[in-house]
């Protein structure tokens, strides 16, 4: 239960992060990758102890295919993981008027996005596991600003094309608050839950070859 508690609270806070740095002063916009990155980062430190700070349906899902998570637990660290970004869409909602939405750009292709997505989120899992599960990180203390960094590299990157989620729960979970929200369904969001998880067992597949010594 104190996993399942902080992969809620940690998901939750990200995704507030998410939905207040895109949707307030637009002359922020262009630097909320980097507010993002620094939400992941300091989530990260916090709750690595507890739960391995994953925050993420796509990194749980890759550390299941390296053997780094047991299998039997996925289901609950999904559980946690959506309801903390559906529960942070909402509170975006009453701050904002509106929950954090997620979508690739008008003239991206939806193939071009889920590649995107893919990508990206490969780059995010890669790190998390040689930083965070792979050998020779005992006693490492930057594994948390690497992870952050990352995932404000590709947001700045490719967030522009795919709308830069890069995780389910932010992507679709966002989607669910809108609806919950009566503001409509985002056509495009199940991008989400395609590109992050292909792109999350690549990179478990290749952390296992690269770890094997093969």
């Amino acid at each position: 239960m104190r996993a399942l508690l902080t992969e809620l609270i940690g998901t939750f806070f990200l995704v507030l992060v998410v939905g207040l740095a895109t949707s307030g002063d637009v002359s922020f916009a262009p630097i909320a990758p980097l507010a993002i990155g620094c939400a992941l980062m300091v989530m990260v430190y916090a709750g690595a102890n507890a739960s391995g700070a994953h925050y993420n349906p796509a990194v749980s899902l890759g550390l299941v295919v390296t053997g780094a998570l047991p299998r039997q637990r996925l289901l609950g660290y999904w559980g946690a993981q959506f309801l903390g970004a559906i529960a942070a869409g909402l509170l975006t909602w009453k701050f904002v008027g509106s929950p954090a939405s997620v979508a690739p750009a008008e003239d991206a292709s939806l193939l071009k996005a889920v590649v995107g997505e893919a990508v990206g989120t490969f780059a995010l899992v890669y790190v998390i596991m040689h930083v965070a599960t792979g050998r020779g990180r005992a006693g490492n203390s930057y594994y948390g600003l690497a992870i952050g960094l990352t995932l404000a590299t590709m947001a700045f990157a490719l967030g522009p094309i795919t709308g830069g989620a890069f995780n389910p729960a932010v992507g679709f979970g966002s989607a669910i608050a809108n609806v919950i929200t009566g503001h409509g369904w985002e056509p495009a969001s199940w991008i989400y839950l395609v590109g992050p998880p292909a792109g999350a067992v690549v990179a478990g597949g290749v952390f296992k070859f690269q770890e094997s010594g093969a």
